[in-house]
This record gives structure tokens, C-alpha cells and sequence, in this order.
């Protein structure tokens, strides 16, 4: 029989109550409390509570404080991101962010879900899909990115957006719900 740990990482239905995962976010919330309480000087300390607190976390990565997160363990950062003021990722389940990837103030990014049947509801199970964003991404300030969403590589999200679908590659998107405005032409004129 699966643990409640084993049916959230497998996307089953859970009980987010279960005493193991109590303690998980336990954990996960004294790492983020001493990040967010810690000064943007100690760079060296701020790297150490990520390294504990996350999954993978990679080379130059910068989280602004406040940051907060469910377990942490299932958070993987990429090279170079950078992860604005407010952030909020609900990982219940994978949360990929690739190399490169900016991340406005105020993003939330949700991995964790609930059933929709109230029956299921009422009786406290919830569930998770995971969430990847590629490389070299763009997520404007106030941005939610929902359960289950892919981002391709080279995308930019719009401020206030909310992301309930996959986002191709190479393209602007915003609006709630968020879709396609245009692709990324090959030679931006920001570069000449």
C-alpha cells in the first residue's frame, strides 16, 4: 500500500494532513523563514538554505525574500534564475524552472490541485500535477501558473497572467485565461 508522500509524488489523491507531510512542510517552512529573515548581504548563507531547502538548485541562482513554498525538495532551479519579491510555489509535485528563467514579484506557481467532485473534496483529498518552465523564460509580476502547465523555452508571460494550458515555445502570451499574442521573431530589434 502507498504512503500519502507516495500518492502526492504520483499524483494520486492524498491526504495533505498525514503526519509525514505535516512535518515536511514543517521543515520547508524554518528554511524559508530563515531565508526571508536573513539579509540580502549573506549571499553565501542565502545559497546554503536554498541548497537544504530545494530539490537542485543551481549555479548564480537569486531568491528575493519573501519566498515561500510547500516541501521544497520538489522545487528544481536551473542555472541563473532568479526568482523576484513574493513568490509562492505550492510543490506538492515537480516544479522544473529552467536555466535562465526570470521570475517577476508576486508569481505564484501551483503544482497542488483539488478534486472538483465536492464528495472527494469534503473528505480532505487533494492531489498534484506537476509544472515545468523551460529556459530562458520571461514571467511578468502577479503571474499564476496552474496545475499541470508546460512553458516552452524562450517564452514570455505577461504580467497578471493566469497560465491554465500549455504555453509553446518562442512566443508572447498573457491574459487570464493566457494564450498566444505573437511569436518571437528571430532577430528581436532590442538586439541590433
Amino acid at each position: 500500500m502507498k504512503s500519502e508522500k507516495e500518492k502526492m509524488l504520483t499524483g494520486d489523491l492524498y491526504d495533505g494532513f498525514d503526519a509525514e507531510l505535516v512535518a515536511e512542510r514543517g521543515r520547508a517552512y524554518e528554511l524559508f523563514s530563515q531565508l526571508n529573515n536573513i539579509g540580502r548581504t549573506f549571499q553565501a548563507d542565502r545559497t546554503k538554505i536554498l541548497t537544504e531547502l530545494l530539490g537542485e538548485c543551481g549555479q548564480d541562482v537569486w531568491v528575493e525574500s519573501p519566498f515561500y513554498c510547500d516541501y521544497g525538495y520538489n522545487i528544481i532551479l536551473g542555472d541563473g534564475v532568479f526568482i523576484n519579491f513574493n513568490c509562492t510555489i505550492l510543490d506538492s509535485m515537480e516544479i522544473r524552472i529552467g536555466d535562465g528563467t526570470l521570475i517577476g514579484p508576486g508569481v505564484h506557481i501551483y503544482s497542488a490541485t483539488h478534486p472538483t467532485d465536492p464528495k472527494v473534496r469534503a473528505k480532505g483529498l487533494e492531489n498534484a500535477k506537476p509544472v515545468t518552465i523551460g529556459s530562458n523564460i520571461w514571467i511578468g509580476g502577479g503571474v499564476i501558473v496552474c496545475p499541470g502547465v508546460r512553458i516552452g523555452d524562450n517564452t514570455t508571460i505577461g504580467a497578471g497572467s493566469v497560465v491554465t494550458k500549455d504555453i509553446p515555445a518562442n512566443v508572447v502570451a498573457a491574459g487570464n485565461p493566457c494564450r498566444v499574442i505573437r511569436e518571437i521573431e528571430q532577430h528581436d530589434k532590442e538586439l541590433e
